[in-house]
């Protein structure tokens, strides 16, 4: 059985976090088939073979402009964007799904008087238009993604101003991503990350970002949380 690889966590211990920032794509929802399908439907148009899954998976999280950088020349970066966002606009919601114990999650934290807010790298507009779909918004104080700042994570400014948007306290929040970059933009703000491997990293990778806690998927995670 996968047992969680975490830092020591007493759970019975700790105070309930009075905030959790939620990274989406590989965190929340299963977006790789979409994300992959633009790709491959783009490179070929300007001349490149089309990526495997995992090379995608190995691309993203930074933002679409730092993915496209493993894929395409700088001078091409504009028009892969503009045709990859097209195409996904297209095709956003037919393959996208949760991940095991999301919805959960939500309901659970949600129910005991939590703030929940999506924060992730992915354009803003896309984010919202999914966690509507999937049933998640509902338990949302806010979603904050790309193109709705200046910022991307890990940019400091990026979690100062989420935090700031849901007048929430860095010492009572956690960011719950798949990522270093999540990692990263967590400990810019002065809150800890716990990540889960169901994403675009495994577990070795996420304890040497300096994860606070790694995890198998969000059912483990859920489990560890104060109560």
């Amino acid at each position: 059985m996968t047992r969680p690889t975490a830092k020591p966590i007493l759970a019975a211990f700790m105070p309930r976090f009075a905030t959790l920032l939620l990274d989406l794509d590989g965190t929340m929802v299963d977006a790789f088939t979409t994300i992959h399908r633009s790709y491959a439907h783009i490179l070929p148009r300007l001349g490149l073979p089309a990526p495997t899954m995992e090379q995608v998976r190995r691309a993203v999280g930074g933002g679409l402009e730092n993915a496209m950088r493993h894929f395409v020349r700088e001078d091409q970066i504009a028009e892969a964007v503009r045709l990859h966002v097209a195409h996904t606009n297209s095709i956003l919601l037919e393959d996208v799904k949760l991940m095991p114990g999301a919805l959960e999650l939500l309901q659970a934290q949600h129910s005991a008087g939590v703030q929940l807010a999506v924060f992730t790298n992915k354009r803003g507009d896309h984010s919202r238009l999914v966690c509507a779909h999937l049933g998640l918004a509902p338990y949302l104080r806010g979603n904050f993604g790309a193109k709705d700042t200046p910022w991307l994570k890990p940019q400091p400014e990026f979690a100062a101003h989420v935090l700031q948007q849901l007048g929430a306290q860095a010492e009572s929040t956690l960011m719950i991503g798949d990522s270093p970059f999540d990692v990263q933009a967590a400990h810019h703000g002065g809150f800890p990350c716990w990540t889960v491997t169901t994403g675009t990293h495994d577990a070795t990778q996420l304890h040497a970002a300096g994860a606070d806690a790694v995890f198998p998927d969000l059912i483990a995670l859920q489990a560890a949380l104060p109560r």
